[in-house]
């Protein structure tokens, strides 16, 4: 009988395959030759008794086995490696992969920052960064954890907010010389709009305090569904727009946008990480964890609930 070793070694080789897509390209990773990967899979399917990848002439396709299998392998190969670590003779040397999925525009203009900076802090982490607006399937994408602007739709993780995102109407000087300033939210009511997509209602609520609260329903000029377009329209005078203070804080530091109701603000989002649960995490990932959760606090707009 194989050790239990050798059954990892095969899940471990089965998660790289379905991640880099290609045998080939998974066999260069784990410093294989492209048969010895392919003797490996057809050892962990002939164990199973199920097939696990489709080959097609130009692709892979993990069938609906495969699919479930790769959840199952990645949190045994996460519980190896938190195992390891925990029993390693007082090393706490933090080494290995830590793959994170991010929004694109937090995850670009500040997450990124402190990722690269833990990465110095822990030279032997090796660090995957992807910036994805859109849900992902946790499983198939095979990260370690995921942030997130709004609600995990996902059930089977652990959610925790790191903070929430204060939100404004914005709008250039231009714009503001053009229309003139309004006064209160159904004056803004009046005023052409840059949207960003999903426009959930075609209306914006506002709160002001802790009590009063206001709907307005402003006629769109544009739409789209990148918040840097979207800035660039608010820039250019084609609408106010809702933004999060951390990302026009220098505009409106130097007065190239305008926060055209200032007592008033849309609801605040918060910003999310989950991952899966499990009584074994890698301590790469908990120690990732903390310091985001130190972090992201630090980033302008961005404030504790508490």
């Amino acid at each position: 009988m194989s050790k239990p070793l050798d059954r990892l070694t095969l899940l471990e080789t089965f998660v790289r395959i379905a991640d880099a897509g290609s045998i080939s390209a998974a066999a260069r990773d784990l410093g294989l030759s492209q048969p010895s990967a392919s003797r490996q899979l057809a050892e962990l399917e002939s164990r199973l008794k199920t097939q696990l990848i489709r080959r097609t002439t130009h692709s892979l396709v993990l069938t609906d086995a495969g699919v479930d299998l790769l959840a199952d392998a990645r949190q045994m190969i996460d519980g190896w490696e938190a195992l390891s670590e925990k029993h390693l003779a007082s090393d706490r040397h933090i080494q290995g992969s830590l793959k994170v999925v991010a929004p694109v525009a937090l995850g670009q203009l500040h997450l990124a920052r402190i990722a690269w900076r833990f990465q110095q802090d822990h030279p032997g982490v090796r660090v995957s960064w992807r910036l994805e607006d859109d849900p992902i399937r946790f499983a198939e994408v095979g990260c370690d954890c995921w942030i997130k602007v709004g609600p995990v739709p996902d059930e089977t993780l652990v959610v925790r907010s790191l903070g929430a995102v204060e939100r404004l109407l914005v709008a250039s000087r231009s714009f503001i010389t053009q229309h003139g300033m309004p006064e209160n939210p159904k004056a803004a009511e009046r005023l052409p709009l840059a949207a960003l997509e999903p426009f959930e209602g075609q209306q914006i609520p506002l709160v002001q305090g802790e009590k009063r609260t206001a709907t307005i329903r402003p006629e769109p000029r544009m739409r789209t569904n990148n918040i840097f377009a979207l800035k660039e329209a608010a820039l250019m005078g084609l609408g106010m727009a809702v933004m999060p203070r951390w990302f026009v804080a220098p505009e409106l530091k130097s007065g190239e946008l305008i926060d055209i109701l200032p007592t008033w603000r849309a609801p605040s989002l918060d910003v999310h990480v989950a991952y899966l649960p499990g009584r074994h995490q890698t301590l790469r990932l908990t120690t990732f964890l903390e310091t985001l959760r130190e972090q992201v606090l630090g980033i302008s707009g961005i404030f504790s609930r508490d």
